[in-house]
């Protein structure tokens, strides 16, 4: 059974999936787990804690940097505050949106990686290694000529995700029922449809915030609502146990995504996460980018199309979404 999942997310993917018969696994339960509980209550930050470099996201204008220094700069800046205890949900969505940013450029110019890690603490150069790494690898399930690429914007609803406390309830209930790390579970749901902000079905009918097609949705679901966070999380859950996630944690993510680009993807993002859950907290304010012909295309929350859009009238009307 496979299934297709949508053309381009927030790591800008474009992959097809399969699901097969496979072992369980024991669970852990969270109270057994020595790793920290990622946070999900948030209060609000005083403003003279506001770093210079997340200002643009904060004002609705993300930019990228523009060179090695300043891609550093934003990285060691949007890492205070999502590592801070309260960072207010404004300040963590520009610091995850700017980080984002700051990976996404850094991933297109090989040269700056020395010269930025050169510049970041310890912790910053393995988060950055990371997720440039996992960027590079995602992109690599592209195309690669402009020819190739999308001229159109597609005919999606972008929309606000569920809570951070809301989702890690659902990835410690899988975790806890099929054995399967919240971790990949999270990292998998960020990749698919950035925590579920992509609303729309795929060309090969995938749906959902993790992306099954129906036929492989009557196998996993039990009964729920492919559109719902809380039900299409158990079911991936289900899905990577039944692939013997416990036994070959690599084999199973292969089936659920037959790339292994795509394996190396999620296992980088989730390895992210437990050694850092704050990170949950950053990934969730990742955006969406939809890679066409002229760069890849912010689509914020409000973003709805019932009709594929050209790209190129889009881009004039919001010069903002192409940072």
């Amino acid at each position: 059974m496979t299934r297709r999942l949508l053309p381009t997310l927030v790591c800008a993917c474009a992959l097809a999936v399969s699901a097969c018969g496979g072992p369980t696994g024991p669970a852990q339960d969270p109270a057994d787990d020595p790793r920290p509980a990622a946070t999900s209550g948030r209060s609000a930050a005083a403003p003279d804690d506001v770093p210079d470099a997340l200002a643009p996201a904060l004002a609705g204008t993300p930019a990228r940097p523009t060179t090695a220094a300043e891609a550093a700069e934003t990285v060691g800046a949007a890492q205070r505050v999502i590592r801070a205890d309260d960072p207010g949900a404004d300040l963590l969505a520009a610091a995850g949106h700017t980080a984002q940013l700051a990976v996404r450029e850094v991933a297109l110019r090989p040269a700056w990686l020395p010269r930025v890690l050169d510049l970041l603490g310890p912790g910053n150069r393995a988060w950055l290694r990371a997720n440039v790494a996992a960027r590079r690898e995602l992109r690599s399930m592209h195309p690669s000529s402009s020819t190739d690429l999308a001229d159109e914007l597609p005919a999606w609803r972008i929309v606000p995700p569920a809570s951070e406390r809301v989702l890690l309830r659902s990835y410690r209930e899988a975790e806890r029922r099929f054995g399967v790390d919240w971790e990949y579970l999270a990292a998998i749901n960020m990749v698919e449809t950035a925590f579920g902000r992509i609303r729309g079905t795929s060309v090969a009918g995938a749906q959902g915030p993790m992306q099954f097609i129906p036929t492989t949705w009557d196998i996993y679901g039990a009964g729920g609502d492919i559109d719902d966070a809380h039900d299409s999380i158990l079911a991936a859950g289900r899905l990577l146990r039944a692939n013997g996630f416990a036994r070959d944690r690599g084999a199973a993510l292969w089936r659920y995504n037959n790339s292994w680009a795509y394996v190396r993807a999620i296992t980088l993002h989730a390895r992210a996460m437990q050694r850092d859950p704050r990170q949950l907290g950053g990934y969730l304010a990742w955006q969406v980018y939809y890679l066409t012909e002229v760069g890849s295309v912010w689509l914020p929350e409000g973003y709805a199309e019932r009709r594929p859009v050209p790209v190129k009238a889009y881009v004039a009307a919001h010069p903002e979404r192409l940072p």
